[in-house]
Parts: structure tokens; sequence; C-alpha cells
């Protein structure tokens, strides 16, 4: 099932987070954030963007959400994503439903673009994002240092629509229809 995230969620984030954290490169912390540090994150995101989780009747299996792609002003009609899933459940297309309506909730916001940034080599990754549309536009050479190495970064956009020459501004969340939101959220994509 899917829904918008929740405080109550931040422990379950956290344990999901933490493996990505602590023994691989594609998160660049390299300390797992507390509860308390999740809430805020919770807390700034869902202000303005969809935060998602899909759950099972036992736990939360994995998460995504859409946050500002830079602070200026003139890139608020793009936005980051990012999506983690927990070990044990990857490669079950949890992930892709995560992702279709994490895309199709910013794309009703009014969002244009769409970015993902990468640690290379990612297959997994890559694959989803690709496989959503996503094309490879960047890459960074030796941009981070973790767990005794450097790393690269690729960057990958998605047009979620066309340019206009004089672009509305991104609505809230808040703006869209309770019903159109629940329809995202209950399709099986």
């Amino acid at each position: 099932m899917l829904r918008f995230a929740k405080l109550q969620d931040a422990e379950q984030f956290c344990d999901i987070y933490a493996p990505y954290v602590l023994s691989t490169s594609i998160s660049f912390e390299t300390a797992v954030p507390s509860k308390d540090d999740m809430e805020r994150r919770i807390e700034k995101i869902t202000v303005d963007n969809p935060w998602l989780v899909f759950e099972d009747e036992k736990c939360i299996m994995g998460y995504a959400y859409a946050s500002r792609h830079r602070e200026r002003a003139a890139y608020r009609w793009s936005v980051d994503t990012s999506i983690y899933i927990r070990q044990d459940e990857r490669g079950k297309g949890i992930g892709k439903e995560l992702y279709n309506a994490l895309l199709s909730i910013l794309k009703l916001q009014g969002y244009y673009n769409a970015y993902a940034g990468i640690c290379l080599p990612n297959e997994a990754s890559v694959g989803i994002h690709e496989y959503l549309g996503f094309k490879k536009i960047a890459h960074y050479n030796k941009v981070g240092y973790k767990l005794g190495q450097w790393h690269d970064v690729g960057w990958w956009e998605l047009l979620l629509k066309q340019h206009e020459s004089t672009p509305e501004e991104p609505l809230h969340l808040s703006s869209i229809s309770e019903e159109e939101i629940l329809r995202i959220l209950s399709l099986k994509m």
C-alpha cells in the first residue's frame, strides 16, 4: 500500500536508510541520522513536496521523496528525487511503484524537471531511473570520499512536462485534490 509519510515513520526510515549509510557509498552520509533528525527532514520536505511510503501490514518496505533541487528561486520548478528500499525487499517492484506515484504527483504539482544523483557504479539505481525515462546528463569524477575510496556520481534528468515560456508556480501538495492523490496512490503501476 502507498501512502504519505508521517512523523511516526521516522524510526523505520532510519532502519531502512542505515545500511545505505554504513555499508555502501549509495548515500554520501557517513552517520545514520537520528530519529529526531529524520523527523525534521520529513517536516521540512513535506511542506512543499511528496514523501511516499510503501508498506505492508507489518512494516514499511521503502520510501521515496522529492526535495528542492537548489535553494535559489529560479530553480523552483525542479526537484531532486530519492528512493530507499529495505534491503530484503529490493527487486520486487516496490521502487517502480513508489517512483511512478511520486512522479505522477510531481507532474500534478507543476514541476518541470526531476533529477537524481547516483553514486557509481550502481546498476540497480541506474536501471530503475532509465526504465522510468531519466537520461544521464552529467558525470562528476571522484566527487565523494567514503569507505576508503573516491566515488563518481552521475546525474540523471527526467522532463516531467514541456517547458513553457511563462511557467505557473508549482502547486503545494495541499492544492492537489484529495481525490486525485488517492487515485494515484491506489494505482498499481
